[in-house]
């Protein structure tokens, strides 16, 4: 089973930026596609985005589209999340997910995902 873990959170103010990390434990890491989401207090677990296996490929939550951008290294068993133009409304917990099939691109449903991180906070104050 894989395990996740995250970091790279913090606070920033309003229009900061903020790379996440998620380093992922297992020797089947590259074939698997990776996603982001997020959960503010009080609100379901919400989609950020999603990688492939390979990298080539990067789908978006419209709410981010445009400011994030994940990216992935096989080599280095990490995937990452850059967050530009942060807004106060990114105020969340962040995680990592890994899919539950390999090779294929999942929904963003978090049910097509398998193994998750704990989590890493992110705080934007205006």
């Amino acid at each position: 089973q894989v395990q996740l873990v995250e970091s790279g959170g913090g606070l920033v103010q309003a229009g900061g930026s903020l790379r996440l990390s998620c380093l992922a434990s297992g020797r089947t890491f590259g074939t698997y596609a990776m996603g982001w989401f997020r959960q503010a207090p009080g609100k379901e677990r919400e989609f950020v985005g999603v990688v492939n296996w390979s990298g080539a490929t990067t789908y978006y939550a419209d709410s981010v589209k445009g400011r994030f951008t994940i990216s992935r290294d096989n080599a280095k068993n990490t995937v990452y999340l850059q967050m530009n133009g942060l807004e106060p409304e990114d105020t969340a917990v962040y995680y990592c997910a890994v899919a539950a099939r390999s090779w294929r691109i999942p929904t963003a449903d978090p049910a097509d995902f398998g193994s998750w991180g704990q989590g890493t906070q992110v705080t934007v104050s205006s």
